[in-house]
């Protein structure tokens, strides 16, 4: 059993199947990508991960407990922390501050913010802050204002942002999306990095095939709402339904 379980969902929008018995197993320290073209079901599928659809049926469960009915944030406490196609960051706050914000976030669901007193104290939020924009190699730019970054370092702090919470698992929609080929690179050496330091689950929604087979362990390709099929990269390179429906000559 994997540590996320996707099993026969379904979801429909008036008369659209957006996802069709959709079942998916991503195990415990991989990589798992999920492909396909637009309108194949990524951000349904992406949503009732999250919180933010419920499906019509069937369940989803992470390490072993159902996210269905709850919150957003409630789905983060329990140690899913995404990371979303913009970057989601306080642009008008320091990248150091930007850091130290989901420190007041504590795993029974409550937040300390706005006055009162944090789970940790100023110090020690700072200095966990700081040693996680060092493990992301950020720690030069800590006092620099977030809006005078570049894309691709604003998804690198959205990634420290992540990581200061010690998650069990990143949901990655499309990061590298707007990227120039220096920061997607970029991007693809600090999640090799990250998963080499953290062995943390990394679940991936992505158009880029580039970025696809320089991470994934196992690829699920989504068709119209359900799964193709399901492989490691070597095996959905050569696969003749994926080369015709998905991939072409672009992989």
């Amino acid at each position: 059993m994997g540590i996320l379980e996707v099993k026969g969902v379904n979801k429909r929008f008036g008369g659209l199947q957006a996802l069709g018995d959709v079942n998916l197993s991503v195990q415990e320290n991989t990589v798992h990508a999920i492909i396909g073209p637009n309108g194949a079901g990524k951000s349904t599928l992406l949503n009732c991960l999250v919180g933010k659809l419920i499906p019509d049926s069937g369940s989803v469960s992470f390490d072993g407990q159902s996210v269905l009915g709850r919150s957003p944030f409630a789905i983060n406490q329990m140690g899913i922390s995404r990371v979303f196609q913009t970057p989601e960051i306080f642009s008008d706050l320091t990248v150091l501050e930007n850091v130290m914000i989901p420190c007041f976030a504590r795993r029974d669901g409550t937040f300390k913010l706005n006055g009162i007193r944090s789970v940790m104290s100023q110090n020690d939020m700072r200095a966990k802050a700081m040693a996680m924009l060092e493990d992301v190699n950020m720690a030069d730019k800590a006092t620099m204002h977030a809006a005078a970054m570049s894309r691709g370092d604003k998804r690198r702090l959205e990634m420290a942002m992540c990581l200061v919470q010690d998650p069990k698992m990143l949901l990655l929609d499309e990061p590298t999306a707007g990227m120039a080929r220096a920061d997607t690179n970029n991007t693809i050496d600090l999640l090799k990095e990250i998963k080499e330091k953290r062995n943390i689950t990394i679940a991936i929604i992505e158009h880029d095939m580039h970025v696809v087979f320089s991470l994934a362990e196992r690829i699920t390709v989504l068709a119209q709402g359900t799964p193709l099929v399901e492989d490691t990269p070597e095996n959905i390179k050569g696969h003749p339904k994926v080369q015709e429906a998905y991939l072409g000559g672009n992989h």
